[in-house]
Formats: C-alpha cells, sequence, structure tokens
C-alpha cells in the first residue's frame, strides 16, 4: 500500500503539472479562483473541516489586508499622505486606550520582532559608533540583557540570535524562592547581578519584565525595576497579558507601573477576537535618527500599511467595543466559585487556585500539600484533565501548562481566548460543573495508586508497570509460573496469556477502563487500568487479575499436555499394530502372504484368529473441558451478577477467591491424569464419539467360513 504522504505529494505534483500545461495560455480568474476553493478545502471526505467563524470585527481585520495590497498601487504623495493619517491615527488610539503617553508604535507580525528592534535602538544609544564599527564596538564592553526566568521560552535565544550576539550576553534572572511570588523576578539579585557585570566591565542594557508571565500570568514588580533601571541606565521593556487592562477603568497598582516603561509589546489581535492583526511595540526616544537605524520606523510607505488591518477594525469596534471584550474577559476569571476551595483538592490533588490578578486563574493538580499526602507528581493527571476540559468545553479556552514549581497545570486565561471563542457565563458554568466531576476521579486515582502498586507488587505473578504518559492507577504484566521454557517460548507465552487476559477484563461489568497502553508506550504485553472511583477495591482487581491470568495459563498447559498425549498414544498404537503385524507374519508363514497362494491356503485350511486391538477414547477429554467452561461460566456469573465489579462494598459476597480458582483447576488436572492412564488427555477436537485404532490379525479381503462368520462380527463389535 502507497504511504499516504506520498500519494498526498503525487496528486499535488499531478496538479501542478496541469497548471503548468494550463499556464501556456493563461487561465481565467474563475478557474484560478475555484482552484484556491479546492486548494482550501481539500479533498471530499474534508470537508466538514471549516476554518472557524469569523466575526464582523474579524472580517474588518482580514478586509485591511486586501486594501493594503490596493493602495499600494497609488501615486507616491497621495499613498504617502494616506500611510501617514493611518499610521498616526493607531498610535494616538493606541497610546490613549493604553495610557503610554507621548508614544511612538512599531507594527510586526512575530510578536518578538518588537524586542529585536528595541535591541537594537538600545545598543545604538549605547555605543556611538555602533552604525560603522558593529561588532567590535561589543567587543571591549559587552552588552547585557537581563530577563526573568518566567519569560516565554526561547526568548532570549532569539535575541541573541537575531542580533548576532553570544549567549554570554543574555542573563536569567532567577525567580523569588524565599519571600514572595515564585514566578516574579527576584529584584534583590537583579541588584547584585546588575552590580557585578558592571565591575566586570560589562555594560547593562536592556531588562525584560513581564506584566504576566506566559505560563501563570504574574506580574513583576515593575514600580522597582523601574528604579534599578534608571539607577544603572539601562533600558525597561514589558509585555504579557496584563498589559490588556491598562484599557480599564480600573487597573492594580502593579500593572499601572508598566506605562512607565521604555517600550511594551501589545497583542491585540488575541485580546480582541481579531485575526490576522499585527503585534505592536510601543516605545519611548527622542532621536529619530536612532529609531530609524534600528529599524523602528521606515520612509517606505508600504511598510506603513501594516497598521491598516488594526486601523480598521479599532474604529469598527470603537473605545466601548474594546473597553468591552476587555471587561467581559475579565470578569469571567470573576466567576470562577469560591468553592474550588475544597478540601479534596487541596488535600489530594494539589494547593488551592490561585488567583493570578487579574486575568488567568491557575488550577495545578500535580502536588499534595497537605501533610497528609506526601508531594507526588503526576503529570499525565493534569494533562488527561485539561484534554477532557478542552474537548467537553471547548468555549471555556482552557489549556495545559508547564510551571517549574506547580508542574503540569490547567490554565484559563480568557483574555487570551475569550473573544475569539465566544467565551460567555454559562461557558464557565459548564467549565465548573465538568471540574466537579473529575475532581473525585482524580483525586481516588492519585490516592489509589500507590496501593495498586503496592498491592501488584505482592503478587508473584504479576509485574508492575511504571509509565509516566498513562493518567490512570497503572500496568501491570502477567508473568508465567513455567521456568522450564527458553526465551522465545516463554515471549510468545507472555504475549497470548496478556493478550486473552486484557479481553477478559474487558468483558466484565465495571466502570474501570483497561487498555492495551499509551501508543508510544515503551513496554510490551501489558494491561493499564484506567480512573478509580472512590468505592475501588484495589485488593480484589489485583487478586482478579491474578485469578483470570492462572486460569488462561493452566488451560494452556492442559492444552499442551492433550496434545502431547494424542500424539504419544498415535506413536504407541503405531507400534503395536506393527508388532501385530509381525506376529501375524510369524503365525500365518510366508506362503500366506503371497497374494496367488495366500487365499488358496486359506480356502483350504482358514486360519483361527481373534481380532487384537487398543484404543483411547477423546470424548473423555472433552467431558473434561466441558467441566472447565462451566467452572468458568460459573465463576464469571458470581462476580457480576447484581452490580459492578471490584466495588468495596459488595466484595465480602460478590467475589471469588483465588484458591477456589486454582483448586478447581486442580481438580480438573486430577481427573484427567486418570484419563492419561489410558493415553486420553484434555484438548479442544472436533465432537467425535470414540476413535478405534484396531490391530487386525487378517487381511482385509480374507474369506471366513460358515459358521465362523458371526463370531468374528461380535468380536469386532
Amino acid at each position: 500500500m502507497m504511504d499516504p504522504t506520498l500519494a498526498e505529494m503525487g496528486n499535488h505534483l499531478s496538479d501542478a503539472m496541469k497548471i503548468l500545461e494550463s499556464g501556456k495560455f493563461g487561465q481565467d480568474v474563475v478557474s484560478i479562483l475555484q482552484l484556491v476553493q479546492n486548494l482550501m478545502h481539500g479533498d471530499d471526505d474534508q470537508q466538514g473541516q471549516r476554518m472557524q467563524y469569523v466575526g464582523e470585527q474579524g472580517h474588518m481585520a482580514l478586509l485591511g489586508h486586501s486594501l493594503a495590497a490596493y493602495i499600494s498601487v497609488l501615486e507616491r504623495e497621495r499613498l504617502r499622505k494616506l500611510t501617514t493619517r493611518i499610521l498616526s491615527d493607531t498610535t494616538l488610539w493606541l497610546c490613549r486606550l493604553f495610557r503610554y503617553e507621548n508614544g511612538s508604535a512599531y507594527y510586526h507580525e512575530d510578536d518578538r520582532e518588537g524586542l529585536v528592534k528595541v535591541c537594537r535602538l538600545v545598543i545604538n544609544t549605547h555605543y556611538e559608533d555602533y552604525a560603522t564599527e558593529g561588532f567590535t564596538m561589543l567587543s571591549s564592553k559587552h552588552p547585557v540583557i537581563y530577563q526573568s526566568a518566567a519569560c516565554r521560552p526561547g526568548l532570549g535565544q532569539h535575541l541573541c540570535s537575531q542580533l548576532a550576539l553570544p549567549l554570554s550576553c543574555l542573563c536569567i534572572v532567577p525567580c523569588n524562592t524565599m519571600f514572595g511570588s515564585l514566578h516574579q523576578m527576584d529584584v534583590a539579585l537583579l541588584d547584585k547581578l546588575i552590580r557585578d557585570d558592571r565591575e566586570s566591565g560589562k555594560v547593562p542594557l536592556l531588562l525584560i519584565a513581564n506584566a504576566g508571565t506566559p505560563g501563570a500570568g504574574h506580574t513583576d514588580k515593575l514600580s522597582r525595576l523601574k528604579e534599578l533601571c534608571v539607577q544603572y541606565n539601562m533600558w525597561l521593556h514589558v509585555e504579557g497579558v496584563n498589559l490588556a487592562t491598562l484599557a480599564l477603568g480600573q487597573v492594580s497598582s502593579a500593572v499601572t507601573a508598566a506605562t512607565k516603561c521604555d517600550s511594551m509589546t501589545l497583542t491585540p489581535g488575541p485580546w480582541l477576537g481579531l485575526p490576522a492583526v499585527p503585534a505592536v511595540t510601543l516605545y519611548r526616544h527622542e532621536d529619530p535618527a536612532l529609531s530609524l537605524a534600528a529599524g523602528l520606523t521606515s520612509s517606505q510607505p508600504v511598510e506603513k500599511l501594516r497598521a491598516l488591518p488594526l486601523w480598521l477594525s479599532l474604529q469598527y469596534l470603537g473605545h466601548d467595543g474594546i473597553l468591552q471584550r476587555i471587561k467581559h474577559a475579565s470578569q469571567l476569571v470573576s466567576t470562577l466559585p469560591t468553592s474550588f476551595w475544597m478540601p479534596t483538592l487541596m488535600h489530594c490533588v494539589g494547593p488551592t487556585l490561585c488567583l493570578l490578578d487579574p486575568t488567568p486563574r491557575l488550577l495545578p493538580f500535580t502536588r499534595a500539600v497537605s501533610p497528609l499526602f506526601p508531594p507526588s507528581p503526576c503529570p499525565p493527571i493534569s494533562a488527561g484533565l485539561g484534554e477532557q476540559l478542552a474537548q467537553q468545553v471547548p468555549l471555556s479556552g482552557v489549556d495545559v501548562v508547564e510551571l517549574e514549581d506547580e508542574g503540569t497545570c490547567v490554565r484559563f486565561s480568557p483574555l487570551m481566548t475569550a473573544a475569539a471563542l465566544g467565551t460567555q457565563e454559562n461557558d464557565v458554568a459548564a467549565l465548573v460543573e465538568k471540574l466537579g466531576e473529575m475532581i473525585p476521579v482524580l483525586s481516588c486515582t492519585l490516592r489509589y495508586r500507590q496501593d495498586f502498586k503496592d498491592e501488584v507488587l505482592q503478587q508473584a505473578s504479576l509485574s508492575y508497570i511504571e509509565d509516566l504518559s498513562w493518567p490512570g492507577l497503572g500496568g501491570v504484566r502477567y508473568e508465567p509460573r513455567a521456568t522450564d521454557l527458553d526465551e522465545d517460548k516463554r515471549q510468545h507465552s507472555v504475549e497470548k496469556i496478556n493478550n486473552d487476559l486484557l479481553k477478559k477484563l474487558m468483558e466484565l461489568d465495571t466502570d474501570l477502563y483497561f487498555s492495551g497502553g499509551p501508543e508510544f508506550c515503551e513496554e510490551k504485553n501489558c494491561i493499564f487500568i484506567g480512573m478509580a472511583t472512590e468505592d475501588l477495591d484495589v485488593a480484589e482487581l489485583v487478586e482478579t487479575i491474578v485469578s483470570i491470568g492462572r486460569e488462561i495459563e493452566e488451560s494452556g498447559k492442559l492444552f499442551e499436555n492433550m496434545t502431547e498425549v494424542v500424539r504419544r498414544g498415535i506413536q504407541e498404537a503405531e507400534l503395536q499394530l506393527q508388532k501385530a503385524n509381525e506376529e501375524k507374519l510369524m503365525e500365518e508363514g510366508v506362503l500366506r502372504q503371497i497374494p496367488l497362494v495366500g487365499p488358496v491356503l486359506n480356502w483350504f485350511s482358514p486360519v483361527q484368529a481373534s481380532v487384537k486391538g487398543r484404543t483411547f477414547n477423546l470424548a473423555e477429554g472433552i467431558d473434561v473441558l466441558k467441566g472447565i467452561k462451566c467452572h468458568k461460566v460459573a465463576h464469571s456469573t458470581t462476580c457480576c451478577f447484581g452490580q459492578k465489579l471490584f466495588r468495596r462494598h459488595g466484595a465480602g459476597s460478590d467475589s471469588v477467591s483465588d484458591t477456589s480458582s486454582v483448586s478447581q483447576l486442580e481438580e480438573s488436572f486430577r481427573e484427567t491424569a486418570h484419563v492419561q492412564a489410558n493415553n486420553v488427555d484434555e484438548a479442544e477436537v472436533p465432537e467425535e464419539r470414540h476413535v478405534h485404532i484396531v490391530e487386525e490379525t487378517a487381511l482385509s479381503d480374507q474369506r471366513v467360513p460358515e459358521g465362523q462368520e458371526t463370531e468374528s462380527v461380535d468380536t469386532l463389535r
């Protein structure tokens, strides 16, 4: 079968050849648009996958890109006036909206590009001859860029790459470890790092601070950081989702301090639900020549048209519409009820929910802070919760984040998702309802994981499988007790037993989920158990796995023994037939064996011989197998009738002990021993009443005298 990727490439190549052939004479507009539509929607089997819904404000933003292309063909003077108007209007609106007075704006597609341009501006400011001398100016006094350890991953490396700076120019400032938040930059340590760098001849250049860390949404102590930057003549750049709240009437003092920074990067697209609008970096600098050298301003009118989609969208929404969207996202966080501070959540799955001022709420489900339960990171539990919440309540916009201290967390940050998804209060209510259903299950699963492991380790026939990507109780493997098998046969036996065991467990009437494991699990021939409920009897679960595994193993041994006994019985019968033929030859003589002479001698002098034979009966083995099957049916009925399996309140009356199952198999095996004495054993064979292997002492064509025919027939019967 052809690889789907290769087949797709072949289809694209075929389409490309058709386009080239038809392109000799050109195509009409309708054909080209039809081609674009086909490329957008793909094959017929993918028609259900459409683009996400785009509202009117989104259409205005998309329209801006088309208008920008049309406007670019205007005459140069008219184009210059139009782009200047668009750029100045958009910059003025944004500066007033986000309280950034006397600022300039740089519009860019990549939200990191504004910071790169700002760094170039700061380098040009500190190194006067940098424009002519280049990197040689930096070799004597290395610049240093400081960033918080809570900044988005890869940001500092991207800056060094774009600025052609060594990574030694990047300084990662740890967050507070003893006092304050674990997600805020350690100001005292930053002060020490700056003084050490100045003493070693380095140039502290720029500090990147957060008004809403990418993971948890915390805001650094911007007022104190601004004081340090003024003291050491450094540039302060701020970014983060909490900058959106600067447009509101009431803003926390921590975020308000961002208005005093030297530059900030805004991402109005996610905040307002606008697709394909650029990010904006607002900055203050008095020298336009240095801004031009850094690339923050351009003399090309076409580049100024980047602001057109945002210009159209801001006019469409208006001041009240912009405030309404940001305010709505902030209010969605406040609708989360205080019932989240529940004992089960605090003791079993993690600390209480953190209200990260002012927008995101974080749901950590990885560590137990109560002394009743030791810390037990379990990322798959949280990741599984996040995935289920995202699937069942897609309009909530929850996602999964990895934090250094909290581990894997489920994050609810409506400022980044509510405008695009259209999240409403009923979606938050649905999120709360789903959490209320899932948290008890997660709590029980975390509690029972260690109990399950302990129970499995106590069983000699089970191996515990540790897989960090599995969000349930854990995994087990049944190990056969036979030690006389070579490695290949043993692996085959392990595979067969565990596959049969998994099938039987999946047939049981229980709320538990049984699986062969994660898709990329390294362990093979395993059985993984899903999440648990409060009434789960872990001991009964493990005992049932052992009991069913032993039944499968013993049944396999009986079948193997049956095959061996049948084979030996046939071989022994063949030897007896051969021996009987030899005895007949000795009794009758050689002449009677000659085809022409033998019949004549038998006519005149018949041989008096009795029929000798030997038999073995396979029907007795079938009866034993029927007994085993009846036992299994009774066992299944006893365990499953009336209620779900593995529940503590029914374990005392409905469970079948491991000893009873094994003793029944041993009794069946003892019954088989009697059959083996007559060359009979148990096996699954076609239903035949009896198989007889008869040693005949007379030839098939031998004639029997009158009067003796009845006796011979009776003997055969």
